[in-house]
């Protein structure tokens, strides 16, 4: 293997957002101990990726590799191997559990490979811990617990910019849909519509400039919001489009979804909700982010294990978060921003939920 390969490292992550977005910080620990990262990424998330310039991307069509028919699959893996061939690498690190993603680095020539592992401790995203950290600690081999090497907040110009609204006054972004991707649809993660729609209408009468994103395939909230004022981006904006319009808003608030994530590389102040994932694990830890943890008291939370969720048709856990909770948090951070202000990353848990509510979240 050539010298030049000895300082590359060669990341393969598709998808989702959330995903992708908490492995960069340990791709940018790669970075700064002198690594050339390259990521081989799904066309979709490929943008964010490119915000970073210390990152070279390798994007292909994730869409016949995951949702092909057999011979569609077949042709977009040879496509990737087409494209992947002759490259060397140090280190080719493939952040899945399932085996068939490592077939796409087929071509490639490593000194060394990693792949998610349930079997293997050293290669398992251990429950309890932040998946950002456990990245690092996969990839670097880091147990002393050292965190990531601070990322600088992405800043872009154009769309969005500034955060007073034309009423004068504060922009604040709701992400109504989401959590759903190629591959599933977890509608347990979502805070329900109709309090986004209170809440909205609780901002607009303090004159707040309420906006909403969302991909193409959030359209069905935009009617809830018929007749109310807000500013609707549902499936209008590109993913750094999305990122600058975020980057521009006092405050955003969201469950456990991909915009969560890309707000956590801005400046904007975060309100997520959060019930049967856990916030210890998905929350952005920086400044001024704050977690509403659902579900106290119940015994089935967090139901994530990693791969899938409880089979639970009433996400009781989620809906003990009130926009009168989530009103109050986005007041903080406000006033917070105004008076120039940080606060900590906190995680805050509703009063305890009597036992005959678990059971009717349990039906």
């Amino acid at each position: 293997m050539s010298a030049a390969a000895t300082r590359r490292v060669l990341i393969v992550k598709l998808g989702a957002i959330g995903d992708v977005v908490m492995a960069v910080p340990a791709a940018y620990a790669l970075h700064c101990e002198g690594y050339s990262v390259e990521w081989l990424c799904g066309k979709g998330v490929a943008p964010v990726l490119g915000l970073y310039p210390w990152i070279k991307v390798i994007a292909v069509d994730e869409q016949p590799l995951l949702r092909g028919s057999a011979a569609e699959r077949f042709r977009a893996m040879r496509a990737v191997w087409k494209q992947m061939l002759g490259r060397e690498y140090e280190l080719c690190a493939t952040l899945y559990y399932d085996s068939r993603y490592a077939m796409l680095t087929w071509p490639v020539r490593a000194r060394r490979r990693v792949r998610l592992s349930w079997e293997d401790r050293k290669r398992a995203l251990l429950q309890g811990r932040r998946d950002t950290d456990e990245y690092v600690r996969i990839l670097l081999g880091r147990e002393d617990g050292e965190t990531p090497q601070h990322i600088a907040p992405v800043e872009i110009e154009g769309l969005g910019a500034g955060v007073a609204g034309e009423d004068g006054g504060s922009r604040v972004v709701l992400v109504p849909g989401g959590a759903k991707n190629l591959l599933r649809d977890n509608p347990l993660r979502r805070w329900p519509l109709h309090n986004y729609v209170e809440l909205a209408s609780r901002l607009i009468e303090r004159r707040c400039e309420v906006v909403l994103i969302g991909g193409p395939d959030d359209a069905w909230v935009s009617s809830a919001f018929a007749g109310l004022g807000v500013r609707d981006a549902i499936g209008k904006l590109s993913l750094v489009e999305s990122v600058s319009l975020l980057g521009s808003a006092a405050v955003t608030v969201t469950h456990d979804t991909g915009p969560l994530h890309l707000a956590g590389i801005t400046r904007t102040g975060i309100v997520a909700i959060f019930g049967p994932t856990s916030p210890y694990r998905f929350m952005p830890q920086r400044e001024n982010c704050v977690a509403l943890w659902g579900g106290e008291g119940f015994a089935c939370r967090p139901c994530y294990d990693g791969r899938d969720f409880a089979p639970c048709k009433n996400n009781g856990c989620v809906q003990q978060v009130t926009p009168e909770m989530v009103f109050v948090e986005v007041e903080r951070l406000m006033k917070a921003k105004r008076e120039g202000n940080v606060l900590k990353p906190r995680v805050i848990v509703p009063e305890h939920t009597p036992l005959v509510h678990l059971g009717e979240a349990q039906r």
